[in-house]
């Protein structure tokens, strides 16, 4: 499980992050609407283990140790972050992305195999900017899972590439799908999809409950 409780992140002149809770089960899978790009990057930052609030406390299972939530937890395509840059290959992001994988944790094998392995060979010599929405974030979203240490999947802002839910969702559900693995996932995005009937939440948004985010509490700037 992961759990969140009055998160904040102090900006330079405002809250960058609003106080906010959260929860999703092991296995869930949780949206988080996110007003500006700041804070849906705060917040996925924050709940990835790379950045530490200002305030609040953060738990990935029975461990609240930053460095804990950090071997298990993998940011996807956050923006002006790990984002992958557009002029890459395939192949070459794959490679890239693989070496900076502990080699305790990475699978056998090249970019190549690797690839050949996920049945996406023909991906590799396409430019990342090429790829369809869908594509690229289903490409990232394996290369994530292939850190056998991987369990908590954050991914920042997949909605924007494209309105259409079905260009980022199936990916998104997918990861928490797997019949051989335990994946937990949470989406900040910009809007919750209409007809989305799973766990959702509001970064900064009074509300209540398991699943949910809020203002908890007032912080001191």
């Amino acid at each position: 499980m992961l759990s969140a409780e009055t998160l904040y992140v102090k900006g330079r002149h405002s809250a960058l992050l609003p106080p906010t809770s959260l929860e999703v089960d092991a296995g869930g899978l949780l949206l988080v609407s996110g007003g500006g790009q700041s804070t849906r990057t705060a917040l996925a930052l924050v709940l990835a283990g790379r950045m530490r609030p200002t305030s609040g406390s953060l738990a990935w299972g029975h461990s609240a140790r930053t460095g804990h939530l950090r071997r298990h937890a993998a940011l996807i395509d956050s923006p002006e972050v790990n984002a992958p840059e557009r002029h890459f290959r395939v192949r070459d992001l794959v490679a890239e992305d693989l070496a900076l994988i502990p080699r305790r944790n990475r699978p056998q094998g090249n970019a190549a195999d690797w690839l050949s392995n996920e049945d996406l060979s023909d991906l590799g010599p396409r430019w990342i900017e090429d790829l369809e929405p869908s594509v690229r974030l289903d490409l990232l979203t394996r290369l994530a899972l292939a850190d056998i240490n991987v369990e908590l999947l954050v991914f920042d802002s997949p909605d924007r590439h494209g309105a259409d839910p079905e260009a980022w969702l199936p990916a998104l559900t997918g990861s928490v799908s797997l019949p051989s693995r335990l994946v937990t996932a949470v989406a900040v995005v910009a809007q919750i999809p209409p007809g989305w009937t799973g766990p959702a939440a509001a970064a900064g948004a009074a509300v209540a409950g398991v699943a949910t985010a809020g203002i908890a509490e007032e912080v001191p700037a």
